[in-house]
C-alpha cells in the first residue's frame, strides 16, 4: 500500500524526515553519556526483525524509545493528515499496534520498557532513564 504523495513538495519534506539520530535522541544520549551511563543505540528487538531500540542497556535489560508525537500517535500532538488520509490513518494506527507488540515482546522477555514523546524535556527523560537504570543495577548487585 504506497502513498502518492498529494505534491512534489509533500514527497520531498517526507523523505527527508529522520527516522533516527533526531535531535531529541541527540540530546537525551549526549546527558546520558554526561552522566556516566554508557549503552548501545539502534539494537535489534530480539526476535522481531526490522525492529530496533532507540537506546538499549543489555546490562539490565532495559529499551528506551523516543517515539515521534505524530508517527507515534501522541494523544496531545497527533495529527491526521487530509492528503491520503485513509491510507495515513491505516499507517499510523500500524505504527501504534507495532508499538505495542514491541513493548509486550520485550517486557514478555524481561526487558524494562520506557517510551517517551518527543515533546517531553530532553533533560527530564535522562533523569528518568538514568534513575530506572542505577535502580536496577543497584538492586542486581544485592
Amino acid at each position: 500500500m504506497s502513498p502518492t504523495a498529494s505534491t512534489p513538495a509533500v514527497a520531498a519534506r517526507m523523505s527527508r524526515q529522520a527516522s533516527r539520530d533526531t535531535a531529541q535522541e541527540l540530546a537525551v544520549r549526549r546527558l546520558l553519556h554526561g552522566s556516566g551511563l554508557r549503552y548501545r543505540v539502534h539494537v535489534p528487538v530480539p526476535g522481531m526483525p526490522r525492529r530496533t531500540m532507540d537506546i538499549a542497556f543489555g546490562d539490565v535489560r532495559i529499551a528506551v524509545f523516543l517515539d515521534g508525537c505524530f508517527w507515534h500517535g501522541c494523544p496531545q500532538h497527533a495529527t491526521s493528515p487530509r492528503a491520503n488520509a485513509q491510507w495515513w490513518r491505516t499507517k499510523l494506527d500500524r505504527n501504534q499496534v507495532r508499538d505495542r507488540e514491541t513493548t509486550e515482546h520485550l517486557a514478555a522477555a524481561g526487558w524494562t520498557v520506557l517510551r517517551f514523546w518527543e515533546h517531553e524535556t530532553p533533560p527530564d527523560v535522562a533523569r528518568r532513564i538514568t534513575d530506572q537504570v542505577r535502580a536496577k543495577r543497584s538492586a542486581s548487585s544485592r
